[in-house]
């Protein structure tokens, strides 16, 4: 009887701690269709959000009681509670939220949309969090990159080498499509004013991508530099000309390698070896690079001004709609449309409370290039730039930063002509020594998507601040394929297909 009672007792220990992480997929129980940026909360303070696919993943950081539970609330939904140590299914639905005509707003004022923004405009700063804070979150960026066009056609070549194969094999490896993700957890610390700054402390990091589409140069300019030292001599001059551009290049005397300038070979050596080092070294800042982006993204947000969000700043650019009244969050708020109606750059969806009037989401897309830029060959196009911003309430009761996401689209191309002349004054009879002549077009496209998620939001006080160190010479962790176990204890927003479907070549 003392070992059963022990080995159940073993049991016990081992089903409880399995209880401290959950895993679940919500969907709509009429349409079966997953239910994205659902406010998943662990109470007042703490919680995690639903990913695109509905997915999400709620570590415990203590021992679960019988009280504790998780509110689940999502605009359009009913709000649902479930006592943890209850929940034992991996999927869950949402009974899409019915709104009786009774229900709908009941107010002896009448406001117009335009009414109902500027009154969200004269209440940011009572609504809205603009003090020292602490924010514990998780940061994700992905990264597409596709090359659809990398033609060098070699019309002319007096140098052997350079000729069209040459080229060719250049072109062929350059990865025509390639992917990466960068993951953060930490606590960001933000003080607010007129000398407003913020520290990043970072908890844990990865890198996730393939090394081998890293294409390397290093070879390639050995190569290079060979060909040129056999044909290339040492008081020539380059004529480089692209349609009606020309530009006149001397030659590096110490590019080659003589015993009577080693000096001047060796200072020359030893000042693009510190460039490189500068180089890397600006590469290691990942915290300083890494704080720059995720601060960005939030001061995106139509609460500060200068915001590319800029329909409270600036709403006689907008036309504005009362669409519905709906519960988003336990929130009866107003969703309004904004569209163009002079020179702005954004359509989308807010959604205001009825009861203090703070904007608690919104949802936005472009609506035409934000850059479109064309000459002589070479295109630039920011084609998109959409998003959506979600707020809740922290532990003072003030509306803070919960979810912001961001894509961003671009282009850029070349199609010109490139000519390229060596030419020497010494050389007697002919000052022409060597030309290559091509015609280029190169077009590349890349995407960039930023998820940022809060899961806990603190006031803090200006000591607290200042005590805080960041710590130099962060850098993340390499990952060849996706890992399920590098987060394993850890709130995150659970990755999409395509993460976990990431593998390099070589793993």
């Amino acid at each position: 009887m003392k070992y059963i009672l022990a080995g159940f007792s073993c049991l016990i220990t081992v089903l409880s701690f399995a209880q401290q992480a959950i895993s679940t997929k919500l969907l709509d129980t009429v349409t079966q269709k997953p239910i994205p940026f659902a406010n998943i909360s662990f109470g007042k303070n703490s919680g995690v959000i639903s990913n695109s696919s509905g997915v999400f993943t709620i570590n415990f950081k203590r021992k679960l009681k019988e009280t504790d539970a998780l509110l689940i609330s999502c605009m359009g939904y009913e709000s649902k509670s479930i006592p943890v140590l209850k929940l034992t299914d991996s999927i869950l639905f949402l009974k899409p939220k019915s709104i009786e005509l009774d229900e709908v707003l009941v107010s002896n004022k009448n406001y117009t949309p335009e009414e109902i923004i500027e009154k969200a405009n004269e209440n940011i700063g009572k609504n809205y969090a603009f003090n020292f804070n602490k924010s514990k979150l998780f940061y994700r960026e992905s990264y597409f990159n596709t090359i659809t066009k990398n033609n060098v056609k070699v019309k002319k070549s007096s140098i052997p080498e350079f000729n069209q194969k040459f080229i060719d094999s250049i072109m062929m490896i350059m990865p025509k499509k390639a992917d990466d993700y960068t993951e953060i957890l930490g606590n960001l610390y933000t003080k607010s004013g007129e000398d407003e700054s913020q520290k990043l402390d970072i908890i844990k990091a990865c890198h996730l991508y393939d090394k081998n589409k890293q294409v390397s140069f290093d070879g390639l300019e050995e190569r290079f530099n060979t060909i040129f030292k056999k044909h290339v001599k040492r008081d020539s001059y380059f004529k480089i000309k692209s349609g009606i551009f020309s530009t006149k290049e001397a030659i590096d005397s110490s590019f080659f390698d003589s015993s009577e300038d080693k000096k001047e070979k060796d200072q020359t050596a030893a000042f693009l070896e510190e460039q490189k080092k500068k180089e890397e070294a600006r590469k290691k800042d990942f915290l300083k690079y890494r704080k720059q982006t995720i601060t960005g993204l939030e001061k995106g947000s139509f609460i500060f001004k200068n915001s590319h969000l800029n329909f409270l700043e600036k709403p006689n650019k907008y036309n504005f709609e009362i669409l519905d009244h709906i519960f988003l969050n336990d929130n009866f708020v107003y969703k309004i449309s904004f569209t163009p109606k002079r020179n702005a750059d954004y359509k989308g969806f807010v959604y205001v409370n009825t009861d203090d009037y703070a904007i608690i989401r919104v949802d936005y897309e472009n609506v035409k290039f934000l850059r479109n830029f064309k000459l002589l060959g070479i295109s630039y196009q920011e084609k998109l730039h959409k998003g959506t911003l979600i707020y809740t309430k922290n532990d003072m009761d003030i509306y803070t930063l919960k979810y912001a996401e961001s894509t961003n689209g671009m282009n850029f191309g070349i199609k010109r002509p490139l000519k390229i002349i060596e030419k020497n004054k010494h050389v007697r009879g002919r000052r022409k020594q060597n030309e290559l002549s091509s015609d280029i077009h190169f077009i590349m496209s890349n995407t960039t998507k930023k998820e940022l998620v809060i899961f806990e939001n603190h006031s803090i006080n200006a000591l607290d601040y200042a005590n805080f160190n960041e710590k130099p010479n962060t850098s993340p962790t390499y990952l060849p394929s996706y890992d399920p176990k590098f987060w394993e204890g850890y709130d995150v927003i659970e990755p999409n297909q395509a993460i976990k479907d990431f593998k390099s070549i070589d793993d």
